[in-house]
C-alpha cells in the first residue's frame, strides 16, 4: 500500500525539516502516532532510531502496532526517509516514510509518502490514513506556527 499527501505552508524549509526529520515530534501533530521515543542504536543503523507506536480506530475496531524506525536519509531542508528496522531477528513487513521538501518562493511544500509492504492493516489503513491526513494538516501548521 502506498499513500501520498502534500501540504504547503508559509515557512522556510529549515523549519519544516526540523519537525519532519524528528519522529519524536510526530505525536504533537499526528494523532495516529501517540508515542515516538528514541531507541537504542545498533550496528548498521545509518541514523537515529525511534520506537514508534501507531494506533488507529474506526468505529469499534481498534488496532495498534509498535515499530522500530530508523532515519536512513537526511538531506537538510530537502529530504528525510525513515525505514522500519527491527532487531528481533524475525522478518517484518516494510514501512517506509519519505518526506520531500520543495521551496517554491516564500513557502515550503511537504510531500509525505508512506509505503507499507504488509497486508494486515490494509483495509483499515486506507480509510484511517485519509482521515488522519486531513486532521494532521492543521496540527502540523500549529506546530510550525503558521496560520491554518
Amino acid at each position: 500500500m502506498d499513500v501520498t499527501a502534500s501540504l504547503e505552508a508559509a515557512v522556510q524549509p529549515a523549519a519544516m525539516f526540523e519537525v519532519v526529520s524528528d519522529l519524536g515530534s510526530y505525536p504533537r501533530w499526528l494523532d495516529i502516532v501517540p508515542r515516538a521515543e528514541p531507541a537504542d542504536a545498533v550496528a548498521g543503523d545509518p541514523g537515529p532510531a525511534w520506537s514508534v507506536d501507531l494506533r488507529g480506530q474506526i468505529g469499534p475496531l481498534r488496532r495498534s502496532k509498535r515499530l522500530r524506525m530508523v532515519r536512513t536519509v537526511a538531506t537538510p531542508d530537502e529530504l528525510v526517509v525513515f525505514e522500519r528496522r527491527e532487531v528481533d531477528g524475525r522478518a517484518h513487513s516494510d514501512w517506509v516514510l519519505r518526506a520531500t521538501l520543495e521551496a517554491p518562493g516564500t513557502s515550503t511544500v511537504l510531500t509525505m509518502e508512506l509505503h507499507y509492504g504488509g497486508s494486515m492493516w490494509v483495509p483499515l489503513l486506507d480509510r484511517l490514513l485519509a482521515d488522519e491526513i486531513e486532521r494532521s494538516r492543521g496540527s502540523l501548521r500549529d506546530v510550525l506556527g503558521v496560520p491554518r
